[in-house]
């Protein structure tokens, strides 16, 4: 496995994230363990998860079942980065969800007891709250930094002007700030290099990101369209939309004798700012697959082919001005 910085901070994290959002709701418990279990064999030291996965509101499913593995044994918490997430609705009362200063103590607090450790290594903003002040937000994050709960501040699912004002605002009050940025990225989906990954770049906000198989269209989908998760209406009408592309995006992979999977993986991996694609795996052998990724070297000419047939979307102002 090889290892990066994340964003300007010192902390040092695997090239691939294990993302864990299938826990519980997809993946059995005892499947789930196993995973977790082999990613740390493998080398993975970056997880992450979410209070509000798992399929039931409220419950944080996904963190219990982490927390149960980390409890198993107490070795495993020291090796790895732990990142979760705050935002999103975890209950019918009013302040049970978003970026108040209330919501973020709370669910910080339920975070830990369900992932049954004492700190959170990577708290992310899951998603931007433009009805909460910063002050209010960078108050509550630098507390729970002092009281030892949280070590570094992440976001999500921000604009490119969200990661720039909250920079910004950090900056002002003498804090780190965010250090990192989950964005949805990949070939089929490249509309954060208008300006989130600018915006990144420029404030040294490393770049995690999500989908990075466009919900399968970048993972074979031609060969195996009636398979598994493939075969929904969904995808299946994606793929007859976007059959050209993709028909030339796996020939690209069969030119060079590579799994879609994982040279969709690979391209993300190639891309400034980019530090770790998160990888879901619903399975043990989905994991194992996915470790030739980071193996995966492109030369400049392969990259140029993927750019002609996923065109860049080209950095704000200049792609839609002179």
């Amino acid at each position: 496995m090889e290892y990066t910085k994340l964003g300007r901070s010192g902390l040092s994290v695997s090239r691939l994230c294990l993302g864990t959002m299938n826990f519980g709701a997809v993946t059995p418990k005892d499947e789930s363990l196993k995973i977790m279990n082999r990613a740390l064999e493998l080398g993975l030291n970056f997880f992450d998860t979410a209070n509000v996965y798992g399929g039931e509101i409220g419950e944080g499913i996904t963190e219990k079942i982490i927390g149960g593995w980390l409890h198993e044994d107490s070795n495993r918490r020291d090796k790895i980065v732990l990142a979760t997430k705050v935002y999103g609705n975890m209950g019918n009362w009013p302040n049970e969800k978003y970026l108040s200063a209330y919501h973020i103590k709370k669910a910080c607090e339920d975070s830990l007891r369900r992932l049954k450790t004492d700190h959170i290594d990577l708290y992310q903003m899951h998603h931007i709250d433009r009805s909460t002040p910063w002050d209010e937000i960078i108050q509550a994050m630098d507390q729970l930094i002092y009281e030892g709960k949280i070590i570094y501040v992440g976001s999500s699912n921000f604009a490119g002007w969200d990661i720039a004002t909250s920079c910004q605002e950090f900056a002002k009050r003498n804090s780190l700030g965010l250090i990192s940025e989950q964005s949805k990225y990949n070939l089929f989906n490249r509309k954060v290099e208008r300006e989130v990954i600018p915006a990144c770049e420029f404030y040294g906000v490393g770049i995690i990101p999500w989908s990075p198989l466009e919900g399968g269209l970048l993972g074979g989908v031609g060969k195996n369209i009636t398979e598994g998760r493939r075969n929904t209406d969904e995808v299946i009408n994606k793929y007859k939309i976007n059959k050209e592309q993709i028909d030339k995006w796996e020939k690209f992979c069969g030119d060079i004798n590579e799994d879609p999977a994982n040279t969709a993986l690979a391209w993300l991996i190639h891309q400034p700012t980019v530090d770790a694609p998160i990888i879901g795996p619903r399975t043990l052998i989905q994991l194992e697959n996915s470790m030739r990724a980071v193996e995966i070297k492109f030369e400049k000419s392969q990259m140029d082919k993927l750019d002609i047939i996923f065109p860049p979307a080209g950095q704000a102002p200049q792609y839609y001005a002179w």
